[in-house]
């Protein structure tokens, strides 16, 4: 028996168990809302209808924190922010205004068309198990299909029919492989420019810029191949060993780092963001304008 207190993922649920390691918490998000910009119902919908258009990097945070607190959190307080999040989502409905590659103007899209929200999941999904295991472990076929089926409820809470979602992890491989590989799949100029911001432009410290060159090194090499193509990212055999290292450096010192270092939520970095951002603004330094992974 379940109570209110329990969450939608308690401990031993496979998500929590993948989204609490921070090398998944601090990262997934902007290789997701990258990889998510090709398909451009998606971007061009969210765009239209963002809020802080001023504070783009804030408007992420708080996206982060939100999802954080559905990850995490009690039943009461997933259900706050999930409130919150509906009533956004029933504005954003419309038509795409001008041709998106294969995509023609006058195409309806709504936040809550089933397609549109397995896109939004499955971006979250791929890059978070990406992450996890560059820098955690490898997860068995078994555990890959937990991890699916703890997404689809994911989805499932913000009103995504469980029916549009592929039944296991494997048949989710072949539906992201095919959304990667469709000829349908574009960056408009703003999603180009927005994208390559959200990989490589993060606000941090000044303290803070000698991790983002690992950070940035790590990103590029993280991303599939098509989409650093269509972002017109050079690749060479350097950044691939450059990657590697990258990777291997940062795996193998988690025996020796302290639990509460390699776990747990991630409010303090998103607030670190979201205040360094206030602060450039304050200085009369203009900061790029994103889009947030949902709406908010």
């Amino acid at each position: 028996m379940t109570s209110a207190t329990d969450g939608y993922f308690p401990p031993g649920s496979m998500l929590r168990r993948v989204h609490c390691e921070r090398a998944v918490g601090l990262l997934y998000g902007q290789r997701a809302l990258a990889i998510g910009a090709i398909a451009p119902l998606n971007f061009v919908a969210t765009r239209l209808h963002t809020r802080m258009p001023d504070r783009p990097f804030a408007r992420l945070a708080r996206t982060g924190k939100m999802f954080e607190s559905i990850f995490f959190g009690s039943r009461a307080e997933a259900d706050a922010v999930l409130r919150i999040v509906h009533g956004m989502h029933e504005s954003v409905k419309g038509e795409l205004p001008e041709d998106a590659g294969l995509t023609p103007a006058g195409t309806p899209y709504s936040a809550f068309d089933p397609e549109l929200m397995l896109w939004t999941v499955a971006i979250i999904a791929d890059s978070a198990k990406v992450f996890y295991e560059l820098f955690v472990g490898h997860l068995d076929a078994g555990q890959r299909d937990e991890l699916w089926a703890d997404y689809v409820r994911f989805g499932e809470l913000f009103g995504m029919p469980s029916s549009v979602a592929p039944g296991s992890w494997a048949e989710f491989e072949e539906y992201f492989s095919k959304r990667l590989a469709s000829p349908a799949a574009h960056l408009t100029e703003e999603a180009r420019s927005t994208g390559r911001a959200i990989l490589f432009e993060i606000p941090v410290p000044a303290l803070n810029l000698p991790a983002m060159r690992v950070h940035n090194v790590v990103m590029l090499g993280a991303l599939p191949t098509r989409v650093r193509r269509m972002y017109g990212l050079r690749y060479t055999a350097g950044d691939a060993l450059a990657f590697r290292m990258a990777v291997s450096g940062l795996r193998a010192p988690r025996p020796l780092a302290p639990a509460f270092l390699r776990r747990g939520r991630n409010t303090r970095f998103l607030d670190q963001v979201a205040n360094t951002e206030r602060d450039r603004i304050a200085r009369g330094k203009p900061t790029p304008q994103l889009v947030p992974l949902g709406s908010a």
